[in-house]
């Protein structure tokens, strides 16, 4: 039986490696990989070089392939997502099919935790629910953004009994309406923190977080959403892309 293993390597820090991650890079035999573009090439690497510094057997290879793209524009994004998701369905069922044998060991390095914002344990269930690829699968968590945001912020996420509620940025850009006193927001590409009511509203965020590129900008909406804009901005067209996650607290 194949047997594969989804690795969350934290949130760009190769020092967020966990113990049981570092168990689970030794097993792998193969380590498929997503190629992004050139741009997002830095991820790559990354994955490379905890590979590079965790393991203690180099008998391992790498299986790239090219990763598909969601079409954007005027689409409607819940099925632009699900069109996302049969694609890459369709690439990591012949990289295991054709690139692993019986008996080995085929692992995906998942950017901050498989189960927060990640779809590889929904590919991998399907792809099994499918019947035409065999195997059995592990999931081991790793270090968010999330959490590395509270950390460098030095800030808990949540209030003394009081709720945390972790939404996107198209959600909160299209008006939505939380009695959690603190709110994570992940993908935001619309700037959706100027859509909050209240100016005194507490604002902690990060781009690129746990890299040597990291970006912390912390205060009142109102005082710094200019800044954020702004910085955010230069971040993307300097890189290509961003990665950021901010929290918001009511005052």
């Amino acid at each position: 039986m194949k047997q594969l293993l989804v690795i969350g390597i934290g949130a760009g820090n190769p020092d967020y490696i966990t113990m049981q991650a570092v168990k689970a890079l030794n097993r792998a035999d193969v380590f498929f990989l997503m190629d992004k573009g050139q741009s997002k090439d830095s991820l790559i690497k990354l994955r490379r070089e905890i590979c590079e510094r965790y393991i203690s057997d180099p008998g391992y290879r790498f299986v790239e392939a090219r990763s598909p793209e969601r079409e954007r524009g005027d689409v409607d994004y819940t099925a632009s997502v699900d069109e996302l998701n049969r694609a890459k369905q369709q690439t990591f069922e012949q990289m295991i099919d054709q690139q692993l044998s019986d008996g080995q060991c085929g692992a995906f390095l998942v950017w901050g935790d498989p189960a927060l914002y990640d779809s590889t344990i929904r590919i991998l269930q399907a792809i099994m629910a499918s019947g035409r690829c065999a195997f059995e699968f592990e999931v081991i968590p790793g270090i968010t953004s999330v959490q590395a945001l509270a950390a460098q912020h030095k800030v808990p996420l949540n209030g003394i009994g009081r709720s945390v509620e972790i939404t996107t940025g198209r959600r909160l850009a299209a008006g939505q309406v939380s009695d959690a006193d603190s709110l994570v927001v992940m993908l935001d590409a619309e700037d959706a923190y100027r859509c909050v009511a209240d100016p005194q509203t507490d604002i902690y965020w990060g781009a690129y977080l746990g890299t040597a590129d990291e970006i912390l900008i912390s205060g009142k909406v109102g005082a710094v959403a200019d800044e954020i804009e702004r910085v955010r901005k230069a971040a993307r067209a300097e890189h290509g892309w961003i990665m950021d996650t901010y929290l918001l607290r009511k005052p």
